[in-house]
């Protein structure tokens, strides 16, 4: 097995990360760091997306190698600073940019990609964007892990929430195919160490792989790279250990502008998309290539639109995708506008679901959920006064997303993502511009979320219709007795009977708490 498992993996001044070219040990031992005074400062620290956020740390840390990451770590302890860290920088709350963190790691440049034919696996430093990853995993090996479609997202957080995306109905969560993790922890003594977990079940620190497959970021550690192997992959030819894509993607768009969309219209789209999806979302469904967005923009942003794509190489990929916009749009007066292709894989996976935030709105909250049922009737009636609200001005929207298939294949315990058997996932939230109107925006969020799940007490209780929420879209107010008033807790929420075992990993690898932030594990009593 792995001989450096458990062990320290990197000795002084060498690090053990694939450079991608570059050599670790010419950076020097040290990370680069600067202070408030640095010109640097300036830009480095403002690099998060979420200009609603902000925070004002001592020091901000660049490490290059995994032993500068360590290093980095070690500075923060020793000088008793609390410690957030930075990949893609979209994060939703304030777990990253917030006033306390004094020391904020930016693992912007640990961002190599390349096989490490030493575990048959593919490395992938947690600072690489999901757009590279994908460029580089498919053009040179032809293989791809099963992610999302923001190719800006930080391959860091991405994974660590569990990954989920376009291909997840064919093959899974990103978390089902990491094989392993390299993470600096800090012991009781103040110590930083950089440990490789495996999935391997004879794996001393088994439970850390564990607990990096959908418990957040910011929880036990720094992650210096992630190890992605396929389960059941056999041999040492990189093009056999993760999945291949389709060579093509077919791809649909349907836009409705809100003055053609009626009532009675938003409530047949929603029921037709709620009952093809309940009908189609087993773990052996013949649609698990097709995956959509609808997302439902309130009435100032214009629209409402769908986005779908399907395997395109298929010989009745044209038939299977004018079927599924048939169902969805059958008994609708609105007609839309429809625009259909056909690409190659990485031209259209990166282009086709991704829709990026209106100009000069840079300011944004959100919050999520799992729907193991449609939505009600009255529950459609709630997202259309919402959204049909002429008096609101901001551009708020719930997307929803396809999920089941091969997700749902998945024992709720063999990743710390306890969700397997949703057939959608819902984001609600809202972007805007002007820093006066914060409150006003995420109020009109919070009060929608509380709306939508007002017979659950504000929030999507694990029952039959739904399943809690995913902590890659963070939300503090489920921890606010204010908003969530079901009586279940924030960590059951987002990791159902999972939270017991997270507690147990926390006291061993972060026994001090040294990782903490308002949505983090926290240590058992």
């Amino acid at each position: 097995m792995d001989g450096i498992r458990g062990t320290q993996t990197a000795a002084p001044g060498r690090g053990t990360s694939p450079a991608g070219g570059r050599d670790p040990g010419a950076q020097g031992d040290q990370a680069p760091t600067v202070g408030q005074e640095d010109p640097r400062y300036w830009y480095l620290n403002t690099r998060g997306l979420n200009r609603r956020l902000s925070g004002a740390p001592a020091t901000i840390a660049q490490p290059y190698s995994t032993e500068q990451l360590r290093r980095a770590v070690q500075d923060a302890v020793t000088a008793g600073r609390r410690i957030a860290v930075r990949s893609g920088g979209h994060c939703l709350a304030a777990l990253v940019d917030n006033p306390e963190v004094q020391a904020l790691i930016d693992v912007s440049q640990l961002n190599a990609v390349a096989y490490d034919p030493a575990h048959r696996a593919f490395s992938v430093e947690s600072g690489a964007m999901l757009g590279e990853v994908y460029k580089r995993l498919y053009g040179r090996y032809g293989v791809v892990v099963p992610g999302g479609t923001c190719p800006t997202v930080g391959i860091g957080g991405y994974v660590l929430g569990g990954g989920f995306g376009a291909m997840c109905r064919r093959h899974g969560l990103v978390v089902d195919h990491l094989y392993g993790v390299e993470t600096v922890v800090v012991d009781a003594s103040g110590q930083a160490r950089t440990v490789l977990a495996t999935r391997d079940p004879e794996d001393p620190h088994h439970d850390l792989w564990w607990a990096h497959t959908g418990a957040g970021g910011g929880n036990f550690g720094v992650v210096a790279r992630f190890l992605f192997r396929s389960p059941g992959a056999e041999g040492a030819d990189p093009a056999r250990l993760l999945p291949a894509p389709p060579a093509a993607c077919r791809i649909a768009q349907v836009d409705w502008s809100w003055e053609e969309v009626t009532e009675r219209d938003f409530a047949r789209l929603l029921g037709n998309h709620g009952r093809w999806h309940a009908e189609n979302s087993g773990v052996d469904t013949e649609h698990d290539t097709l995956y959509s967005s609808l997302t439902l923009t309130s009435r100032a942003g214009g629209r409402l639109s769908l986005a779908a794509q399907l395997d395109g190489s298929l010989p009745d990929a044209e038939e299977r995708m004018r079927s599924y916009l048939a169902a969805l749009t059958a008994g609708m007066r609105a007609a839309g506008k429809v625009t259909e292709r056909t690409t190659p894989w990485m031209a259209g996976v990166l282009a086709s679901l991704y829709a990026a935030l209106p100009a000069g709105a840079n300011r944004y909250t959100g919050t999520g959920a799992y729907l193991r049922r449609p939505f009600t009737p009255e529950q459609v009636a709630t997202l259309y006064r919402h959204l049909s609200d002429p008096d609101y001005d901001g551009i708020g929207t719930v997307d929803i997303l396809s999920c089941g298939g091969r997700v749902n294949a998945v024992d709720p315990a063999a990743t710390v993502c306890a969700q397997r058997d949703s057939i959608l996932k819902v984001f609600l939230g809202c972007a805007w511009g002007d820093a006066a109107a914060d409150a006003r925006h995420a109020r009109w969020v919070r009060e929608f979320y509380r709306d939508l799940y007002a017979h659950t007490g504000g929030v999507p209780v694990p029952d039959g219709a739904t399943d809690g929420s995913y902590i890659n879209y963070p939300d503090a107010g489920l921890a606010d007795p204010e908003w969530n008033t079901s009586g279940v807790p924030w960590h059951t929420l987002y990791f159902k009977g999972n939270y017991a075992r997270l507690q147990q990993v926390k006291r061993r690898y972060d026994p001090g708490d040294r990782f903490r932030h308002a949505l983090s594990v926290r240590l058992p009593d």
